[in-house]
């Protein structure tokens, strides 16, 4: 009997036990684990211009608005060459750090055709190619580029394609050479563009250097413009912009 008495003590104990594991367990997960989960099913990084897009949308709608959609190169262009935005209130740089195509496309709506602009200026690839967020296709890459114009296009937005800008290497992907596979996207999406009738901006043939990466002039990384850069990248998609405005 008093052996049965302990046995049942103790099987006592085991399940207060276990379920004081499973309690904590669930206590974890609900303070520490569900938040980082749900944080990082924003692949797309829809958050952070959320908040910007619903003030722009809330105040006077600019005319021939003009929304820029791309990675870094885009989203530090306002910062570097800032003097160019606050020139042209009406383009909305709408780019995300480290992006690719896959990503971009899927907030497409909310960057781009929720804010019903004009225009929209799409520079996006290099990321892809630097496998951000895993190998990919070119044409993979280029059909994403491709659902993007013919979204915009599907809303009356006018399209600007841009050629992605030249690279050799990659500081965060050396073993990447990235080269020849830029120079085959552009090809791609030039083919594209001439295809449908969008505004094709040739990035690349100005700012390549001998080795087929960004020149030195334009670059402290190989990848993203300085101002120097910039300059010439503003005088490029100006002329587009207007011309493409223009276009019935």
């Amino acid at each position: 009997m008093i052996g049965n008495g302990l046995t049942l003590l103790y099987t006592l104990q085991l399940y207060c036990m276990r379920n004081w594991i499973v309690f904590a367990g669930i206590l974890l997960y609900c303070l520490v684990i569900k938040p980082n989960h749900a944080v990082a099913q924003d692949w797309p990084n829809l958050q952070k211009y959320a908040g910007d897009n619903a003030l722009l949308l809330a105040g006077t709608a600019e005319k021939n608005r003009v929304v820029f959609m791309g990675n870094s190169i885009t989203e530090f262009w306002k910062v570097r060459d800032s003097g160019f935005f606050v020139a042209h209130p009406q383009y909305i740089d709408r780019g995300i750090s480290g992006q690719t195509t896959p990503q971009m496309l899927l907030r497409f709506r909310q960057d781009v055709i929720d804010l019903q602009p004009k225009a929209v200026v799409i520079l996006a690839g290099i990321n892809d190619i630097a496998e951000n967020t895993g190998p990919i296709a070119l044409t993979t890459t280029m059909g994403n580029i491709a659902s993007m114009a013919e979204l915009a296009q599907a809303h009356a937005i006018k399209v600007i394609l841009c050629a992605v800008l030249p690279a050799n290497h990659f500081p965060w992907r050396p073993t990447i050479a990235p080269a020849d596979k830029v120079i085959a996207l552009n090809k791609m999406i030039e083919a594209y563009a001439h295809a449908h009738h969008f505004t094709y901006v040739d990035f690349y043939t100005p700012m390549v250097d001998a080795d087929k990466g960004l020149d030195a002039k334009y670059t402290l990384d190989g990848v993203h413009p300085t101002p120097a850069g910039y300059q010439i990248m503003d005088t490029l998609v100006e002329k587009a912009i207007q011309h493409t405005l223009q276009k019935k």
